[in-house]
């Protein structure tokens, strides 16, 4: 199963960081946080991954690009035009870079790469937010409710969107940034049918508008509540948090 990472936002609210850098490669212990997203779910057994690039999407190339260079020793033969990496990598990645547009919004993005995906149940997430959350149970959860789409729903710090969750499991209603009310958020760490695409009508869709919205209407988005650990990169606050959990070795994300 396929890994899609949303990674072209602008990342406006980290703009301390996000003038040099993507957000997702703004570091968490010397490593950009889409390498630890990215570990958390080949911890499950999910190596490939298609990067929904954007802003600075350049940069995110050239760290896939460049990763054996920049993380392990080598030898160059300068002579022999030939460069040895040594060392036993423990990623076996592959990863495929699209640059999805600069201006695109997410659900844009996530129409972009469905080519790439095909006719195959996908994972998706955002490029800049890690939890424990069980990747495996997650996708088990979504093959037995049998919806076009499962968003993975943490409980609310009251900055974000709110969703209604009935008994079945099955989200009823999925609404932006209310005022004043708690509940469920979308979390992210989404699994997504290929069907779920003909919900998005273009660059200018935002996933999490429109789509979500009519599959809640429609029943058709399931709701995998987690109660452990998960928080975005949404600060300059949020990255320093990240940050200090990272340093004193008892990250939560950290499954591998």
């Amino acid at each position: 199963m396929k890994v899609v990472i949303l990674a072209g936002g602008m990342g406006t609210r980290l703009a301390e960081a996000t003038e040099l850098l993507p957000k997702p490669l703004v570091q968490i212990g010397e490593r950009p946080i889409i390498w630890h997203i990215m570990k958390i779910y080949a911890a499950a057994g999910f190596d490939e991954f298609i990067i929904c690039c954007g802003y600075k999407a350049h940069m995110i190339k050239s760290y896939f690009v460049n990763y054996f260079t920049e993380n392990y020793d080598i030898t160059v033969h300068l002579g022999e035009n030939r460069v040895d990496f040594h060392g036993h990598p423990s990623e076996r990645w592959k990863v495929t870079l699209i640059d999805t547009g600069l201006g695109t919004m997410t659900g844009g993005r996530v129409k972009r790469i469905a080519p790439y995906v095909g006719n195959e149940t996908f994972c998706l997430t955002y490029g800049d937010g890690v939890s424990n959350v069980d990747i495996r149970a997650l996708v088990d959860f979504h093959r037995a409710q049998r919806r076009l789409v499962t968003v993975t729903a943490v409980p609310s710090p009251g900055r974000f969107g709110i969703l209604d969750i009935d008994e079945r499991e099955v989200v009823s209603r999925f609404h932006e940034k209310p005022d004043n009310e708690m509940g469920w958020i979308n979390g992210g760490f989404f699994v997504v049918e290929p069907a779920a695409l003909e919900y998005i009508e273009g660059d200018e869709t935002s996933w999490e508008r429109a789509p979500l919205e009519r599959l809640a209407r429609e029943n058709a988005l399931a709701a995998y509540r987690h109660q452990g650990f998960w928080q975005p990169m949404d600060t300059l606050r949020d990255q320093r948090e990240l940050e200090a959990l990272w340093n004193s070795g008892k990250a939560p994300w950290k499954c591998w």
